[in-house]
């Protein structure tokens, strides 16, 4: 959404870009982390049937290896429960998919079946805000096995093996806590940093927005992070020292040098030594006040950690997909969408149509335009990886070792590409996606690729058809509780003013939030097609409010420590505070 006020106008279908979605962009900063989980969770499947000569099984094994793509940005503590969730959920997945197969033949019960569990996976992620893959992989994994020839009393060890290589991903993603235990919460301290770096050197409503961003998932990392220790202790200084330069009043005289102080700061949190030393104490804590109480973030933890908490967190996941939830509409359009497409495909003769359903279920995104910006990104990805693995084919089958070996780097290269853009990464995952049928028994190349070509050029036809077609008006309404929910977090953080630091924190923590949320639903609303008026000027105006709160309200707890000014191409040097 533009910055300026816009005069509230008759709905209509916005314009939308061909060259902005395709551009690259930077890599994100953990890329390798997922790249390298997917691998050796593979491998160690992937091999062990090479061994066993049972090749076929991988499609099985593979479902539950995909799942180390997951969680890579939560702490560990939240991540071994996440991923416990999704293995569960793409077993339970595979399994309706199995049972349908074993039990009828029927292509418009198949495809009947798909679009249906493409919408619940859909709308499951988008509720629970599992983050990236989403639910593509999920409905890949149903997708494809709703198609594959499959007997009832095969279904119980086929799900055997789902889990038992989902406990592998399981051991891969978690296993690092053993040696860097606080490596995620460093990470997302060093962003918070970074984005405050950012602000600092080039003041303005973009960068302000994306600092207040990061420092917020910095402090829910934190709290979701577990017992406190003393390198997150002192990464909770470090997020309240970004969180006070992201306010206008804490930048100095010397913006360059303070950006750059920032700048070092994120460098020594995010590699492997000791957390660089945060601001020195306040005078509240110079009084004896303990540094857990100053922050009150162990009151919030302690809450969390509440029976009767996460009961109202599970009645607020089911609300957030009842009928009057925003994100009913984007579960509908994938329902229609990935239907549409799986029975066109069908009537046409293709015999793969669950590829057009995933083609179609990969578009939805928070809004119709961002759902346009995808649609360009998967046809373009497709159709080059595509050419890919009519280049590769010759290879993998040479032997089953280089066919194992030819999954495995694909599997790396898309996670290691998506980052700087989807179509990017798409051209990795389509020839991975083909070589997974050279398992059971090799196919002619000329029908994979002709197959494959039309799947991804019908299902993005008709995925973005039924993205036009389905309106999704409630995006304003979620404007409007975004906007009250501000208003009040606004109104508490003015009256903790005059409270203990804890709740002056907690206060502003939560303002912080009800600000990032606004933002995202204001962002999300203006994306949409068929929108009523929204009211632009509104939340403007109280995201402005909101932050001349934050300013107003911000205590320093000490004047900012000084590390040395790191020239271009140097590094700050890390005070000795103590090893992780």
């Amino acid at each position: 959404m533009s910055d300026a006020s816009i005069r509230p106008g008759r709905p209509r279908a916005r314009s939308l870009p061909l060259v902005a979605p395709l551009r690259l962009g930077r890599p994100s900063d953990s890329w390798f982390k997922p790249a390298l989980s997917v691998v050796a969770a593979s491998a160690v499947p992937q091999l062990t049937l090479l061994a066993l000569g049972r090749l076929d099984l991988v499609i099985y094994t593979m479902a539950g290896s995909l799942c180390a793509l997951y969680g890579h940005g939560l702490p560990y503590a939240r991540r071994a429960r996440t991923l416990t969730g999704v293995v569960l959920a793409m077993t339970a997945g595979l399994g309706a998919a199995l049972v349908t197969a074993s039990l009828t033949h029927s292509t418009a019960v198949l495809v009947a079946v798909g679009a249906l569990l493409a919408a619940v996976q859909k709308a499951g992620c988008d509720a629970t805000r599992i983050g990236p893959p989403g639910h593509v992989v999920l409905t890949f994994v149903s997708s494809a096995a709703l198609f594959a020839p499959q007997r009832l009393g095969q279904v119980p060890a086929h799900l055997a093996l789902t889990l038992a290589a989902g406990a592998v991903a399981w051991l891969v993603c978690v296993g690092p806590a053993l040696i860097r235990r606080e490596g995620p919460e460093r990470r997302a301290v060093a962003r918070a940093l970074a984005a405050a770096a950012d602000r600092v050197a080039d003041p303005g409503p973009r960068t302000h927005r994306a600092a207040a961003a990061a420092v917020h998932a910095a402090w829910q990392c934190l709290l979701a992070s577990g017992r406190p220790t003393p390198v997150r202790r002192s990464l909770e200084r470090l997020v309240a020292h970004a969180e006070a330069a992201v306010t206008p009043s804490a930048t100095g005289p010397d913006v360059e040098a303070e950006a750059d102080r920032l700048r070092g700061l994120a460098a020594l949190t995010r590699g492997c030594g000791p957390v660089p030393v945060p601001p020195p104490p306040g005078p509240q804590e110079e009084c004896g006040t303990e540094h857990t109480e100053l922050y009150g973030i162990e009151a919030e933890r302690a809450a969390l950690r509440d029976p009767g908490r996460r009961r109202a967190a599970r009645r607020s996941l089911l609300r957030s997909l009842g009928p009057g939830s925003p994100l009913l509409p984007v579960a509908v359009r994938t329902l229609i969408g990935c239907g549409l497409a799986g029975h066109l495909c069908a009537a046409l003769g293709v015999g793969r149509p669950y590829w057009a359903i995933v083609t179609a279920a990969s578009l939805y995104q928070a809004n119709i335009t961002l759902t346009w910006n995808r649609t360009l990104q998967r046809t373009l990805g497709n159709l080059l990886g595509v050419l890919v693995f009519a280049a590769v084919l010759p290879l993998s089958r040479t032997t089953p070792l280089a066919l194992v070996l030819c999954c495995l780097f694909f599997g790396f290269a898309a996670e290691a590409l998506i980052t700087r853009n989807y179509w990017l990464g798409s051209v990795a995952v389509t020839p991975m996606a083909l070589l997974v049928l050279e398992f059971g028994a090799p196919h002619p190349a000329a029908e994979l690729i002709g197959d494959r070509v039309l799947d991804t050029v019908l299902g993005a036809l008709a995925g973005f058809l039924a993205a036009a077609l389905v309106t999704n008006r409630r995006a304003a309404g979620r404007v409007e509780r975004a906007l009250h929910a501000t208003a009040k977090a606004r109104t508490e953080a003015e009256r903790a003013a005059g409270q203990p630091p804890a709740e002056r924190a907690r206060a502003r923590r939560a303002l912080t939030a009800s600000l990032v949320e606004l933002r995202e639903a204001a962002d999300t609303a203006a994306g949409e097609w068929w929108q009523r008026a929204l009211p632009e000027q509104e939340v403007l105006a109280a995201e402005q409010a909101g932050h001349r709160t934050l300013t107003a309200t911000a205590q320093r707890l000490g004047p900012a420590a000084r590390a040395p000014r790191a020239r271009r191409g140097t590094t700050v040097p890390a005070p000795a505070n103590g090893a992780e």
